[in-house]
């Protein structure tokens, strides 16, 4: 077939594909994060940014490319998550830029959109580095140039820009050190070879846009992605999206004489089938449980088998949403007036919610290491807190792109401060003083986080090889300020090593936020090294409830 320009039918077709293509795909992706921690998160970040995009082509009754130019900007930008996310969008931001006042697309057309993607995506980057996704796309948008002066033929024209796109690809580990040590080629770059891929495929068939693309339908209606954001209160997820309602808390005490300690994990093991978000702490004399189900009674039934049940609460968190901003976030009622600063801050885990919360901040955004929030998330939790300026903490590297973009386009006026893990946030928190300018709290927010050293313990998903380390699945790591420092079998052992390092050149506080998943025995050993080997060190310890992560530390 010789086709010699789009159409804006064929257009939004491609995008759809893309989308789908993606989503099929997007595990692969998320396989080549260099770092093998249990939330590599590319292809599902850029996923997500597609299929929003693809959300407002599917919502728009009409084939005028200026329409679909708005509709992908507009859903790319909103969708966006991550820093890949982030670039995705900009790429399709420049790209649908030199589109919107064409009738009908030709291949020199086209070669100008994509150089005009890379050059808008390289802008939105602080400190662009070659051998990644931005390489892919402006080596591939500077070979489209030189194709498209003697190639009109469309699907001529793309299958050389894949094959182009896939070169680079393969390059990046020359590129960059990291991929090379890894064994692993650029996830974000290969991301877009993917929706360049799913492209294809729209260019090689003729099309019905009535047709179901059942892949991307699926993705669109899954629960697991939102609509809009899921900006939400101490809870943790917005009123749609809350799978299981009743968050429920009990002590079971006077335990029966065959209880023994081992049998809390067993306990937990059951009720792990029965909700999430469990908490199960104990010794000799009583266990503490908290988690989220839809069988309350199921689980106090359990309980019973190891004896008296007291202090049970049963909330349902559907109705504690319902009535989170008269009661969790008196900032957003509409007879407050305005203030002067907001705060709005990025959490993962309940009780990091509530120690964000206890330091004042205004809003809590859902997210972090295991989903991280959109821009319009971002945008929707600015925009409920009645301040004249507003803090963001993003609290995540991955995550400062997409609250940066958001401070471009907001109305309001947005200082993003650059935290990036949970420990510097808490840390610009504990700085801010409401008394003094915003310039003056930048400058004290900014102090705080670089005296500051953070850490992380979690396991690794897959066979690896970083910073001259051998890792292999299931092995658990300790990463210091983005770094893996620490590969070992046992939790509290590597916990201690890490911890070693980060003391080596002094600190007077630290301070440990144990996740849903840490034993009690191994933070009492954690502790115990600290106090015994530190004894000038004060030892802070906290229930931080994040998920995948056993330990956050953080030390000053």
């Amino acid at each position: 077939m010789n086709q010699e320009y789009l159409d804006g039918a064929k257009l939004k077709l491609m995008f759809l594909s893309a989308a789908q293509f993606l989503e099929i795909n997007k595990e692969i992706v998320n396989d080549l994060n260099v770092f093998p921690v249990p939330d590599g998160d590319t292809g599902t970040n850029m996923s997500l940014t597609m299929i929003s995009a693809a959300r407002e082509l599917k919502a728009l009754d009409s084939n005028e490319i200026n329409q679909i130019a708005e509709a992908i900007t507009k859903g790319s930008l909103k969708g966006a998550r991550g820093n890949s996310g982030v670039i995705l969008s900009q790429l399709i931001r420049g790209f649908a830029r030199i589109l919107k006042n064409e009738e009908k697309i030709t291949t020199a057309k086209f070669a100008e959109a994509l150089q005009a993607g890379s050059a808008t995506a390289y802008k939105a980057v602080m400190k662009p580095v070659e051998g990644t996704i931005l390489t892919v796309a402006r080596v591939t948008a500077e070979e489209a140039v030189k194709l498209s002066a003697h190639i009109s033929n469309f699907e001529m024209f793309y299958d050389s820009l894949i094959d182009t796109a896939k070169e680079t690809l393969e390059k990046t580990p020359k590129m960059l050190p990291v991929l090379e040590e890894a064994g692993v080629v650029d996830s974000g770059g290969m991301g877009l070879v993917y929706i360049m891929m799913g492209q294809a495929q729209a260019l090689d068939y003729e099309y019905d846009l009535e047709a179901p693309l059942e892949q991307l339908d699926l993705a669109m209606s899954k629960g697991h992605i939102p609509e809009s954001g899921f900006v939400s209160g101490p809870s943790g997820m917005s009123e749609e999206f809350i799978e299981f309602v009743y968050c429920t808390e009990f002590v079971i005490k006077n335990l029966f004489p065959y209880v023994r300690e081992e049998d809390t994990d067993k306990l937990k093991l059951k009720l792990e089938r029965l909700g999430d978000s469990i908490v199960v702490v104990g010794d000799d004399e009583l266990i503490k449980v908290h988690f989220h189900t839809n069988m309350p009674g199921k689980a106090l039934q359990l309980a019973m088998r190891f004896g008296e049940l007291s202090n049970i609460k049963i909330d349902n968190m559907k109705e504690q949403h319902q009535h989170l901003n008269d009661f969790e976030f008196g900032s957003t009622a509409e007879d407050e007036a305005q203030k002067d600063f907001g705060l709005v801050s990025v959490s993962m885990g309940e009780g990091i919610a509530n120690i964000f919360k206890d330091l004042n901040a205004d809003y809590i955004i859902a997210g972090g290491q295991t989903m991280n929030p959109s821009i319009e998330d971002i945008l929707n939790a600015v925009d409920r807190v009645k301040a004249k300026e507003i803090f963001v903490l993003p609290n995540n590297s991955n995550i400062v792109l997409s609250a940066r973009q958001a401070a471009e386009i907001s109305d309001k006026k947005i200082h993003v401060i650059p935290t990036k893990t949970i420990p510097q946030g808490l840390a610009a928190l504990i700085a801010f003083n409401a008394e003094i300018s915003a310039d003056d709290n930048i400058k004290s927010m900014l102090r705080a986080i670089d005296h500051v050293k953070s850490a992380q313990i979690t396991y690794a998903v897959r066979d690896s090889q970083v910073n001259g380390l051998k890792i292999k699945q299931g092995d658990i790591m300790g990463i210091a300020d983005g770094e893996i420092e620490v590969v070992g079998k046992k939790i509290a052992k590597v916990t201690r090593q890490l911890l070693d390092m980060m003391l080596k050149d002094g600190g007077e506080i630290v301070t440990i936020l144990y996740g849903s998943d840490a034993k009690e025995e191994d933070t009492e050993a954690i502790h115990s090294h600290i106090s015994e080997n530190y004894p000038d060190v004060d030892v802070e310890l906290l229930s931080g409830g994040q998920p995948l992560y056993y330990y956050i530390l953080a030390v000053e």
